[in-house]
């Protein structure tokens, strides 16, 4: 189960800067194809193989040009419920401002493990400007300069220091699957369908974190574990910052899962808080299947339910190739199909096409539609495709000219691939590499 580490603090501290650099440690090591990195306020980093979730609270508030305390203080809120640990960010060139002691406070009556970061020390006089955040009373001060990445390195020792250790248990080797979706679009009443077919088929696992409650499902010849996250601690504020919240609890069950099921009410189709679940989902290569929900509360002549798909898809774009399902919960429509293509997009993520089959399948195509030709005149050649052995699908293209290979043509071989193999529901990446 994923750790996620929160960063706090008043705007203009530089915490998108510092964002950007703790995340390049990790996409140093994973190469970013273009168009995922969308959600700037979440990423994943990794450090001395500890891997975490990284969250920039402030990139969620409204309005944080003008400094909203009520919005700070609800950031704090949600990092200190929902982090394991929490970084807080100040600024060493403005010096110690009237609400870094507020958010301090907060923090200090917190029990969670808080770092407190001083950021912009862009030289070594910075470091004793710095010193005067020891008054805020959270113990040792890190100066860091986002910018140049100084300090970044021993911040991270002492981030991947205080993650818990998770248990791992004997991983039953079936297929997880989440439901994820906005507030009351029906995720519980799904689940509550899944399972109430009949109670004694369901099993609790031990073990499972406080974050997600794992129930293994065996019936019908299917036998699966369901990711719940919905139904756990009831929060004590509603946040008005729905989205951000569902986001952040999104995130747990998405890591923790082969095959996300995210709903969507048909009566408002698909908002922008879905697109970053989708964009989440894709950025972990894990399975989607797209259930419109309350489908029986539409209105419809015979061809409404292919132009409401063609509108979905047209928002998911570039990644189109995944399964939707209109179901009605309430009225028990399509509930199993739901569960049946999840299970065949399972088995598409497992999918590993052999080497001769690809080259003999794409190199023809290849051929007949050949890279545009690079700068200067000189022509790509792709001599050669393999599948990496991976959680998910990704191929290798050895060519000439790895980098003069365009965005264009690489979705050109990925729709190639999609028409010929089936990986519907199934991120897939391409990568380009010199033969």
């Amino acid at each position: 189960m994923g750790n996620i580490v929160a960063i706090v603090g008043r705007p203009n501290v530089g915490k998108s800067t510092f964002f950007n650099r703790m995340v390049q440690a990790r996409q140093a090591i994973v190469e970013e194809t273009s168009g995922v990195t969308r959600d700037r306020h979440y990423g994943k980093s990794d450090w001395n193989g500890i891997g975490f979730s990284l969250i920039d609270t402030g990139g969620y508030v409204m309005g944080s040009e003008d400094v909203f305390e009520g919005e700070i203080r609800k950031q704090v809120q949600l990092a200190i419920e929902e982090a394991e640990v929490i970084l807080f960010v100040v600024d060493a060139r403005e010096g110690l401002h009237m609400l870094d002691t507020e958010v301090a406070n907060m923090l200090r009556h917190s029990n969670k493990k808080v770092l407190l970061v001083a950021n912009k020390v862009d030289n070594p006089n910075r470091i004793s400007d710095a010193q005067e955040f020891y008054a805020l009373g959270l113990g040792e001060v890190y100066p860091v300069s986002a910018i140049n990445g100084s300090g970044t390195g021993e911040l991270l020792d002492e981030v991947v220091k205080l993650l818990p250790v998770k248990e791992t248990e004997p991983e039953l080797d079936l297929p997880k699957f989440a439901v994820v979706g906005r507030p009351n679009v029906g995720k519980s009443s799904i689940i509550n369908a899944f399972l109430g077919v009949d109670r004694n088929i369901v099993t609790d696992v031990a073990g499972t974190t406080r974050d997600s409650i794992h129930t293994r499902f065996n019936a019908f010849g299917m036998d699966f574990i369901l990711v719940d996250t919905a139904g756990l601690r009831k929060k004590a504020k509603v946040f008005e910052n729905i989205e951000f919240y569902s986001v952040l609890r999104a995130i747990r069950s998405i890591e923790d899962s082969d095959v996300v099921i995210l709903m969507l009410d048909a009566q408002q189709g698909m908002e922008s808080q879905d697109l970053s679940i989708l964009h989440l989902v894709e950025k972990n290569r894990k399975g989607l299947v797209v259930v419109v929900n309350k489908w029986d509360l539409i209105e419809k002549n015979s061809n409404t339910h292919i132009e409401y798909e063609k509108t979905i898809r047209e928002r998911m774009e570039p990644f189109t190739d995944v399964p939707i399902i209109f179901t009605s919960v309430i009225n028990k429509q399509r509930i199993f199909k739901v569960l049946e293509v999840a299970h065949e997009v399972y088995e598409n993520r497992k999918r590993n096409i052999l080497t001769s089959v690809l080259n003999d399948v794409l190199l023809p195509i290849i051929e007949a539609s050949p890279p545009p030709a690079a700068s200067r005149g000189k022509y790509i050649k792709i001599k050669y495709i393999t599948q990496l052995k991976t959680y998910a699908p990704q191929f290798v293209f050895f060519c000439n000219l790895p980098k003069d290979v365009k965005d264009g043509y690489r979705r050109f071989l990925e729709n190639k691939i999609r028409e010929q193999f089936n990986f519907k529901g199934v991120p897939i990446q391409l990568y380009f590499r010199q033969k």
